[in-house]
């Protein structure tokens, strides 16, 4: 008897240095048993010392990638990743309503590691409108308090997770890696369907090889959703996966500047 895929959708950016974005989540999705399709936003001109160039697909082509893959493939699972205008984001909404994925997977990448905001203020605010329309996001703390306004720290955590869950109604895992852990790295994830809370615990690396790690969390969650596990599992596995990726690149060289994980641990 034929046996399916585990079908996960990545609807992102291009990295030509492979390190994130589209590429990075075809390592992710197929390092956790997926199989990975890919919807493209735009290409970039980037290495591992930084972005050179931007070039965005036209809308009219996005959905036409995205037409066809859904009219044609049974996905159970979409990652999205950094969705660049309102015109985009809201092109990608009106498609996913009509095709009805089961999970999606949401990283809301809106700041860059210099601090420096990636998209602007009228796409914030559309993407805000479309949180509500996906089943988990997972901003890093710099996102997070665009989210809610306000800045997040150990004390507050938990809470903050809480509120960005209900103001938006969406499950929310809330990325740690920002705040002041020494030995352990803490996640801290919100499931809006049953209100609980759930820590992640994980040894902190020491390391500045960590290019990629936002699209690889957020696609093997999406893979292991697809897998068909509930959102806690699907979310401590996928933690998992990424804490060893990261120890197993720690020590690998790729270019001159941030290099990425070891997706596959070799």
């Amino acid at each position: 008897m034929p046996s399916p895929y585990i079908t996960v959708l990545s609807i992102a950016g291009s990295d030509s240095s492979g390190g994130a974005g589209i590429q990075a989540d075809i390592k992710s999705i197929s390092a956790n048993g997926g199989y990975a399709s890919s919807v493209i936003t735009a290409t970039t001109a980037q290495n591992t010392q930084g972005i050179r160039d931007i070039h965005p697909i036209p809308i009219a082509h996005l959905i036409a990638q995205m037409e066809a893959v859904f009219e044609d493939i049974d996905f159970l699972a979409v990652k999205i990743g950094m969705l660049h205008s309102s015109e985009l984001i809201e092109a990608v909404e009106n498609t996913l309503k009509k095709y009805q994925p089961k999970n999606i997977v949401l990283d809301p990448v809106m700041v860059a590691s210099s601090g420096d905001n990636l998209i602007d203020h009228h796409a914030i605010e559309r993407l805000k409108q479309f949180l509500p329309h996906v089943t988990l996001i997972t901003p890093n703390i710099p996102e997070a308090q665009i989210l809610i306004g306000h800045s997040i720290n150990l004390e507050n955590v938990k809470a903050s997770s809480q509120e960005i869950a209900e103001k938006y109604k969406v499950s929310v895992l809330l990325k740690g890696g920002h705040l002041d852990f020494i030995e352990e790295m803490t996640d801290t994830l919100y499931n809006y369907q049953s209100k609980q809370i759930t820590s992640i615990h994980n040894k902190a690396i020491k390391t500045r090889h960590t290019h990629g790690t936002g699209c690889a969390l957020s696609s093997s969650i999406a893979t292991f959703l697809a897998h068909g596990e509930c959102l806690e599992v699907a979310v401590n596995k996928a933690c998992t996966y990424l804490n060893h990726a990261i120890y197993e690149g720690k020590d690998k060289v790729l270019g001159k500047g941030h290099n990425p994980i070891n997706h596959f641990g070799l």
